[in-house]
């Protein structure tokens, strides 16, 4: 690398024209430089707007690099506007999805019973009662999960579980022979 690596090449906010080891090309403002591990830390482009690419780069990749111009700091939090609501908004949302996903799935049973319970929630609400699947919060289909493993709820709804548990089983075994 051309030019000397001490710290003040790097300060916080410099201007950048970089040409990396691989041949590339860019300009960047340092926001830092992790010294231990030799990264720096560049937002690239001069670009005005709210999404801006950063970079982190290995500083032994510089070939060499010229500095442009000192800036301020591109995380002053005078300067840099984090909206914090719509962050925990999203955090939130993340968090009842994953929640909602692990409920999703069942704690010691078979990957065919999974399937089939994937296969009823597609249509029908159902949940995990231990090993036993609930549909409508009144049937249950306990295992082997055979149509005979059916009971409660009206004969109606028994009855509609029965006919999407075989289709899914035949479903099953048909994949299961294709293999």
């Amino acid at each position: 690398m051309e030019g000397s690596n001490s710290s003040e090449d790097f300060a916080v906010g410099c201007l950048l024209s970089i040409k990396t080891t691989l041949g590339e090309e860019f300009d960047g403002q340092v926001i830092t430089f992790d010294r231990p591990s030799n990264i720096l830390v560049l937002q690239e482009g001069s670009k005005p707007g709210s999404r801006r690419n950063i970079r982190f780069l290995k500083a032994n990749y510089i070939k060499e690099f010229s500095f442009l111009g000192q800036a301020d700091d591109p995380l002053d939090v005078k300067k840099c506007y984090i909206d914090l609501h719509s962050l925990q908004a999203r955090e939130d949302l993340a968090l009842r999805q994953a929640e909602a996903e692990a409920e999703r799935i069942g704690v010691g049973v078979t990957a065919e019973a999974q399937s089939i319970f994937d296969a009823l929630s597609k249509t029908l609400p159902v949940h995990w009662d231990k090993t036993v699947i609930v549909v409508m919060n009144e049937v249950r289909v306990s295992s082997p999960y055979l149509p005979e493993c059916v009971s409660g709820g009206t004969p109606a709804a028994n009855e509609r579980v029965k006919k999407v548990l075989e289709f899914e089983r035949k479903r099953l075994q048909a994949r299961g022979a294709s293999q």
